[in-house]
């Protein structure tokens, strides 16, 4: 197992909400806008943003034990998230490194004592500044980047600042996005061109998310990370360091069957799952640890539709389900108590504050949803659905809400 470079120690507790006035946090009435915390998911106002802790716990642990039979460093991408909350549960009382996607993330997980954290985004110059402002508070926050031009200007602000900036090279592992190929000469170009400021390599095999048979992800996992390696091997061998070889994405990494010459490995979803996850297989239905409690609003009997307050700004256009073999439309429809889904039916479209479930026979049984009456929709990806809510409604495995946990919002 490699060494760990998050805060110093556990992250601690950040209590209960009522505790959380005295030690800077948010009060329930600051959460909520009101005195008291709904008792039960069938008291939120809709739409609303439910997670279930223990289903959390359960993946969070089933991934700890995955990077610890890899022998490697977890980094959770807490772009899911975006919560302290969330974060303790992932790191079961280590102290994790991160990876964020905006320089919010940054800033918030810092403030809560997060030290090491990893800018997965290309950087621009223009960020430059603010990335120097949290390092010289402290923070070891490294930046990512795949050209010369980026190269140049981390190590030209870092010399005028005397700051100093990290950067992993970004490495196409798959084609599918951004990076260098790890036997492009560019490679080497931009290793000399950041000199003292190269920290090492990371990808992220995103055409992960195309494979279908495990046969075929393990393919992906075995070729992100012999790509990354060979991208630090061939750095190291012209007297370029490049001691971090970081890989990942839920899928690679739920496959992988080794991570001989990697250092760390990042995932994110993985905290929460999703309907795209349950299709790929990392994780089941009933791992799924969010949803959104939705009322139903009103009946399109001429046309067999239950209309929900819940559109896609609420659910997020996500359509990563269409392409799999089940297609979940807008998200699977459950019982807001059970968390049940509800069998033949799906939220087929939406529109700004209108979801719409229709039964796939085409005939729906419209005294199922009497008007007023709640649902809860298990999202196509948790990132994109929870990207639209501010707090999260806390419950223990079942419909009693026992906390309420704010996240970080913006950029």
């Amino acid at each position: 197992m490699t060494e760990n470079h998050g805060v110093g120690g556990s992250i601690p507790p950040l209590g209960t909400i009522s505790e959380r006035n005295q030690s800077g946090g948010l009060t329930s009435t600051e959460i909520r806008g009101e005195a008291k915390v709904p008792d039960t998911v069938s008291d939120l106002p809709t739409p609303a943003l439910i997670l279930d802790r223990s289903r959390l716990e359960r993946n969070a642990a089933r991934m700890r034990s995955k990077v610890g039979t890899l022998g490697v460093t977890l980094r959770p991408h807490v772009k899911t998230s975006k919560s302290i909350d969330v974060l303790r549960i992932l790191a079961g009382g280590a102290a994790l490194p991160i990876t964020v996607s905006t320089l919010a993330e940054a800033r918030y997980f810092f403030a809560h004592g997060v030290s090491d954290i990893l800018y997965a985004v290309g950087i621009a110059p223009g960020k430059l500044p603010e990335v120097a402002d949290l390092i010289r508070a402290g923070c070891k926050l490294r930046v990512i980047l795949d050209t010369l031009e980026a190269a140049d200007a981390v190590r030209d602000f870092a010399a005028a600042e005397g700051v100093p900036i990290e950067a992993l090279i970004e490495i196409d592992s798959d084609g599918h996005r951004a990076g260098v190929a790890s036997d492009d000469p560019l490679l080497i170009e931009i290793g000399r061109t950041l000199g003292s400021n190269l920290a090492g390599v990371m990808t992220h095999a995103g055409a992960s998310y195309d494979c279908r048979i495990r046969a075929e992800f393990e393919a992906m996992a075995e070729q992100e990370r012999a790509l990354t390696v060979e991208a630090a091997e061939r750095l190291r061998a012209v007297g370029l360091p490049s001691p971090i070889v970081s890989v990942g994405s839920t899928p690679t990494l739920h496959y992988a069957r080794g991570l001989a010459g990697v250092t760390e490995a990042r995932a994110g979803v993985y905290a929460f799952g999703d309907l795209v996850q349950a299709e790929l297989g990392t994780c089941a239905i009933d791992d799924i640890a969010i949803g959104v409690i939705a009322s139903v609003i009103g009946h399109n009997r001429r046309h067999g539709r239950v209309l929900i307050d819940a559109g896609f700004l609420a659910l997020s256009r996500d359509r990563g389900t269409a392409d799999l073999p089940i297609d979940w439309g807008y998200g699977a429809v459950c019982d807001p108590v059970s968390g049940e889904i509800i069998a033949g039916v799906t939220v087929s479209s939406t529109n700004q504050e209108h979801g719409i479930i229709t039964a796939r026979s085409g005939e729906i049984d419209l005294d199922g949803f009497p008007l007023g009456s709640r649902v809860k929709i298990l999202p196509n990806h948790a990132c994109a659905t929870a990207a639209a809510y501010d707090r999260y409604f806390v419950t223990a495995g079942g419909c009693q809400i026992v906390d309420v946990w704010p996240r970080v919002n913006g950029w």
